[in-house]
C-alpha cells in the first residue's frame, strides 16, 4: 500500500454523538445502524479512505477507515438536534437515529417517524462525516462518551 498517497489523518473525521440518557444496549444498535448508513448511504467511500489490513499470517481484516472515529456523549436529545440542524445548514452529510426507529417492522419504524413532528423525535445519536476543522465548531463542546 502507497502511503505516501493517502490524504493526512486529522483532516478528515467520523464523530458520533450519543444521547447518555439511552441504555447503551440500545445506542449501540443506534450506532451500528448510523455508521451502515453514513458509510454505505452516500459515494463517499473513496473519501473516507478505507484500508485493506492484513495480519502475518495472510488474514484479512478489510475496510477499516484511515480517519479517526471519535464517539461524544450528549446530555439529552435536544443537543443531537441541534447538531442536525447544524450539519442540515452546512450542507453535510450525516445518519441520526430516533426512537421512532426502534419499534415493529422497518416499515413501521418508517410511518413511525413520518407520523411524528421532528420537534417530538428523541434522538438517540447522530454520526457525521467531514473535515475536522468543520465539524469542531460545532461538536467541540461535548466529551468523549465514557
Amino acid at each position: 500500500m502507497d502511503f505516501t498517497a493517502l490524504p493526512n489523518e486529522n483532516s478528515k473525521r467520523f464523530i458520533a454523538v450519543l444521547n447518555k440518557k439511552i441504555e447503551v444496549g440500545k445506542l449501540m444498535n443506534a450506532l451500528g445502524h448510523m455508521s451502515a448508513g453514513l458509510a454505505g448511504g452516500n459515494n463517499l467511500s473513496r473519501e473516507m479512505s478505507f484500508l485493506q489490513y492484513e495480519d502475518k499470517d495472510d488474514g484479512k481484516h478489510p475496510n477499516i477507515s484511515h480517519f479517526p472515529f471519535i464517539v461524544l456523549k450528549a446530555d439529552n436529545s435536544n443537543q443531537i438536534r441541534t447538531v442536525r440542524n447544524e450539519a442540515i445548514k452546512r450542507g453535510l452529510f450525516f445518519s441520526d437515529f430516533t426512537s421512532t426507529m426502534t419499534i415493529g417492522t422497518s416499515k413501521e419504524q418508517v410511518n413511525n417517524t413520518k407520523n411524528s413532528p421532528e420537534l417530538e423525535l428523541e434522538y438517540y445519536g447522530i454520526c457525521l462525516f467531514g473535515e475536522t476543522d468543520v465539524l469542531r465548531e460545532f461538536t467541540k463542546k461535548f466529551s468523549l462518551f465514557a
